[in-house]
């Protein structure tokens, strides 16, 4: 039965699987040893495979599979099976389980994968024969690449040396694409209304990987500044004047003014979760190609249920050419207000003998390659992404920005530069992200990919910080007493570099970006770093007010004199 499953998975074009070998997946393992063109990828942590796989099924968009054995084997998998499925992203992964005539006998890791996998999957089922190996593979696999997300098999230890003969894999949808195309009456009636706005402002995301042109051409016709979502920033941003930047909690005050100063809205391929930064008075058209996401964030006057590329190319002739582009001048002015200011933050003043992150930012974006791939971990390092590198529709950036999990960042950049290995990978890492799943550092030397790692190393978990301080809170539980992660680098065998002074900096990243294996750089940075929304709402003046007064009363208030000296004496 094992032959049966590597068989389809290569008829699929899989090319690796990660994962930790256990004996329930003996198996499939050894069919793999055995077999040319497939590998298995040997990672320290099942988590880390999976969120591997789906860094390399986010860059290639074909099945990627990833594998963990019974019990604690592949409930490991678990969180990075969240991030690939809210990512929608097409992953197998092979939950393996304790010999079949066991179950239900509360035997040695019996856990039921089935049950368990279900909210962070669109198909999850048992082998319990091999008799239904052929199909339930098969649709597993169907299911994935149609349904862009998870799947999961179950299969018991024993089952997986069973023998059946089988047919040769058949897999009728492999590529074989289709676009869905709303009505005209539909199409017509957006039309109508984008037609009579006076100001019209698009909101694009990731829904626009493929939509490039067409939003440009929409842009052009409507007058209207384009606000991206921050997984829409890598194919919206590129070669885009009518860009104004990302709006939200990590975004940019053009964005937000851009959305909160329009009439009517253009939604593209976006499910931008946070409501307080979309208007709600606005008229809007949202296309998706996902019919439950329409009106879920905002009221929607048109839902239009297609491609978004496809969907454009039938509104595009019903557009007028709106000839007043105030709205859109505004706009772009605010866009190149907001960008200058961000820039006049990023720098490294001469003797200083600490660094703002915005300079690591800034400086690691002049400095790589024009097709590099980025991945961030979530929390600052995902903010100073967003804001400093730059997309060049070469470059890739990836992240946990849907399921918003610690730790990603290493693990995606190691599926990432397997997929490509000729390409240039950085990770940047936050401190505490790199310090959850630091095992990856072994994996590092011994696939020696040659993945670089920017480490934001604050000695914090900063972004708790910064929403304990909004909320008036004192921070607790957030402080890190880190190592010199470059030493620790070295002692694994991996070239460690350390920095603590921006004058260092800039020789630094050359080096590490010259450096043929993998590469860690501790970069330490500004502890105090304050990371300011596009708006504040009263709420947050109001709860920072009063995380002042108890610093100053607690006996901290060095803490608001480094916050003043950091963010305002600059």
């Amino acid at each position: 039965m094992a032959e049966i499953l590597v068989d389809t998975l290569q008829a699929a074009g899989v090319q690796r699987v990660y994962g930790v070998v256990g004996d329930s997946l003996n198996g499939i393992t050894d069919v793999i040893r055995q077999r040319e063109g497939i590998e298995w990828v040997h990672m320290r942590h099942e988590e880390v495979g999976a969120f591997a796989a789906g860094a390399e099924a986010h860059l290639t968009g074909n099945l990627v599979v990833c594998a963990g054995s019974c019990g604690p084997g592949n409930t490991h998998l678990i969180n990075g099976l969240y991030d690939c499925h809210r990512s929608r992203v097409p992953v197998l992964a092979i939950a393996s389980q304790i010999p079949s005539f066991e179950l239900g006998t509360q035997y040695f890791q019996e856990t039921h994968p089935e049950r368990l996998f279900q909210e962070c999957s669109h198909y999850c089922q048992l082998i319990g024969s091999a008799n239904q190996a052929v199909r339930t593979i098969e649709i597993a696999i169907q299911t994935a690449l149609t349904r862009r997300g998870v799947a999961v098999i179950v299969l018991p230890g024993d089952v997986s040396y069973e023998e059946i003969e089988a047919p040769a894999p058949r897999l009728p949808v492999l590529h074989r694409r289709s676009a869905l195309v709303p009505d005209m009456a539909d199409i017509r009636a957006a039309a109508d209304l984008l037609n009579t706005a006076d100001r019209v402002t698009i909101m694009a995301g990731a829904g626009c990987a493929e939509a490039h042109a067409e939003l440009l051409q929409a842009a052009e016709a409507l007058g209207a500044p384009v606000v991206h979502a921050l997984r829409g920033k890598e194919f919206v941003e590129p070669n885009n004047p009518y860009d104004v930047g990302m709006s939200g909690l990590l975004g940019f005050t053009s964005g937000y003014k851009a959305l909160m100063d329009t009439d009517a809205l253009l939604m593209l391929g976006t499910d931008f979760p946070y409501q307080q930064f979309l208007p709600q008075e606005a008229r809007t058209v949202q296309v998706d190609v996902r019919g439950e996401n329409i009106g879920r964030r905002t009221r929607v006057e048109v839902g239009l249920v297609g491609d978004v590329a496809a969907t454009l190319r039938e509104l595009l002739p019903l557009l007028n050419h709106k000839r007043d582009r105030k709205h859109l001048t505004q706009a772009q002015e605010n866009y190149r207000e907001a960008r200058q200011d961000l820039d006049e933050l990023a720098t490294g003043a001469a003797g200083d003998t600490s660094m703002h992150p915005q300079y690591v930012a800034r400086l690691l974006n002049e400095q790589a390659a024009d097709d590099a791939i980025f991945t961030c971990d979530v929390g600052t390092p995902t903010i100073w992404a967003a804001r400093y590198l730059r997309m060049n529709g070469q470059r890739r950036l990836l992240g946990s920005f849907n399921h918003g999990s610690m730790a990603n960042a290493v693990p995606q950049a190691i599926g990432a530069q397997l997929t490509y290995p000729g390409r240039q990978v950085v990770a940047m890492a936050g401190d505490g992200g790199f310090a959850m799943l630091l095992g990856e550092l072994l994996t590092l030397k011994q696939l020696n990919v040659p993945v670089k790692v920017v480490i934001f190393n604050n000695h914090s978990l900063g972004f708790v910080e910064l929403e304990m301080k909004a909320a008036g809170l004192l921070e607790f539980g957030t402080e890190l007493e880190n190592p010199n992660f470059g030493s620790l680098a070295e002692a694994a065998g991996i070239r460690g570099i350390r920095v603590t002074a921006p004058a260092e900096l800039p020789g630094a990243l050359a080096e590490m970006l010259a450096h043929p294996g993998p590469v860690i750089l501790d970069a330490v940075v500004k502890r105090s770093e304050l990371s300011m929304p596009p708006t504040i709402e009263a709420a947050q003046v109001k709860g920072f007010s009063l995380y002042a007064l108890k610093a100053i009363m607690s006996g901290r208030g060095d803490e608001i004199l480094e916050l003043a000296k950091t963010n305002l004496l600059r």
